[in-house]
């Protein structure tokens, strides 16, 4: 690309990412979380450890791949840098996805080629995310500080890895390969779902399904990427605290999932008198649900001394299986009853005020308390309800339009879009099979991947009109006027 084309499409995706900052904007700054505070908090000093040589006597309580990642940007002052980070990111992504659709090989494209795919995907890529933005979570958890956005943009990253490749420079595979593993790094959730993904695809590839055709070596930079992830975790970890592990720090959420579904607290009452548990001591008062027993001041969780808190992590998964053998149709129907409450919950029901992150807000950013109590989201003021109803709408709306077209893409042969759509679809409902079953019940979780599904609609619309421009080319109409019948 010569130095025109790049500030243009750096233009593009600039134009894509303030479109995607409007919530930041109207609320004022940035959209927090009480997580958000954690992941603000840890980089400074996790930073001092690695690069500075401080003793290693700090442990972060999540990612702290995210934590090192965002300080660079946040330096504990503003988290404005952040949003515009994610933002940036995802644009990039999202540009790359959409012109995926318009492009053929990069090898083979001549120059005027790139720039009449680079001017037709500009319209569609316009277009398509001022829509995402106004009628879908995808702006929302772009100002989240949080990783959460991090996860579907992993998951289009691996469809440009796999079955888009061909559309992209050498320059641009690393950067899409480097996103894939922030993103896999940022939250344990995505490292398992890329995981998942790579398995799904290498036994599809091995069935040779026809989109996958060709594509051993693609899926093989994906497995790459995965590996060179998990050691990476691992290798941070047993440096922090002389242990490699790929979750680190953590609590033991699948345990407070169990015991709040039920099975497991039944077990735990039955078996105690000759079990010698940590969790055992607690038996008498275990809580009914997932948030009492891990985040209550002096509950089961946080009332347990380090040494209670390992044992009860390794009791862990020893319970899970105990309850799952001892129970199987009850925790089953609890679980399932769980999958189904999580795939079609979500709201925007998160960005609330919380009286822990406004005492926290000026420990991680100082000064910025007032800035941060004016905000729409300390007073309970953002339009929430209103475009959870939009998103619904525009959800249902959306899986209906796959439902009617994935036979036509399958007829004609639209094996890229087919792609896209082995890669969205599991990974939206992996997602939420995945947290409520093992961690929790939350609107977030499914809020934040949601998306994925009006963008894979809107691109299968966009593929549908290319192959109407295909059609019309080859009856002989002129490229200019084809072209046109592709635009929306």
């Amino acid at each position: 690309m010569n130095a025109t084309a790049r500030i243009g499409r750096g233009l593009v995706i600039a134009a894509g990412a303030l479109l995607m900052l409007w919530p930041a904007i109207l609320n004022g700054d940035p959209l927090f979380y009480p997580d958000s505070m954690s992941y603000l908090g840890d980089g400074r000093p996790l930073a001092r450890i690695l690069f500075l040589h401080a003793p290693k006597d700090y442990g972060a309580m999540r990612s702290e791949f995210y934590s090192l990642g965002i300080f660079p940007f946040h330096w504990n002052v503003t988290a404005w840098p952040i949003a515009v980070l994610q933002a940036l990111l995802t644009s990039y992504i999202l540009w790359l996805v959409v012109r995926s659709f318009t492009a053929r090989s990069f090898a083979a494209r001549s120059a005027d080629a790139r720039a009449f795919d680079t001017r037709r995907a500009t319209v569609q890529f316009v277009i398509l995310v001022a829509l995402l933005s106004l009628t879908t979570s995808l702006a929302w958890y772009v100002c989240f500080v949080m990783p959460d956005i991090l996860g579907p943009v992993l998951y289009l990253a691996v469809y440009l890895l796999v079955f888009a490749h061909e559309t992209l420079s050498p320059r641009e595979k690393c950067a899409v390969a480097a996103v894939a593993a922030w993103g896999m790094a940022s939250h344990s959730t995505h490292l398992m779902l890329a995981i998942g993904l790579w398995v799904l695809l290498d036994l599809l590839f091995a069935l040779r399904w026809p989109p996958l055709r060709a594509r051993g070596r693609a899926i093989g930079s994906v497995a790459g990427i995965v590996l060179v992830v998990a050691a990476g975790q691992m290798a941070l970890h047993g440096y922090l605290y002389g242990k490699a592990s790929l979750l680190g720090n953590r609590m033991p959420y699948t345990m407070a999932r169990f015991i709040a579904d039920g099975p497991g607290r039944w077990y735990l009452q039955q078996h105690c008198g000759t079990l010698h548990w940590a969790i055992c001591d607690r038996v008498g008062d275990l809580p009914t649900t997932d948030d009492d027993f891990l985040w209550t001041e002096g509950g089961v969780w946080d009332g347990a001394s380090p040494e209670k808190q390992q044992q009860m992590l390794e009791e862990e998964w020893p319970l899970v299986l105990a309850t799952v053998r001892a129970y199987p149709g009850a925790q089953l129907r609890v679980s399932l009853a769980n999958f189904r409450t999580e795939l079609t919950d979500f709201g925007l029901w998160d960005f609330t005020p919380n009286p822990w992150m406004a005492g926290e807000i000026d420990k991680v950013l100082p000064g910025t308390l007032a800035t941060y109590l004016r905000t729409r989201e300390a007073q309970s003021r953002l339009p929430t309800e209103f475009f959870t109803t939009v998103q619904q709408w525009v959800v249902l709306a959306s899986a209906l339009a796959i439902v009617a077209c994935v036979p036509l893409l399958w007829g004609w042969r639209r094996w890229r879009t087919l792609g896209l759509v082995t890669v969205l679809v599991p990974a939206v409902i992996a997602n939420a099979f995945l947290t409520a079953v093992f961690s929790e019940v939350d609107s977030r979780y499914q809020s934040r991947v949601i998306w994925l599904i009006p963008l894979l609609a809107g691109l299968i619309m966009l593929d549908l009109l290319d192959r109407r421009r295909e059609r019309g080319e080859a009856a002989g109409l002129p490229e200019s006027q084809a072209a046109l019948t592709a635009l929306p």
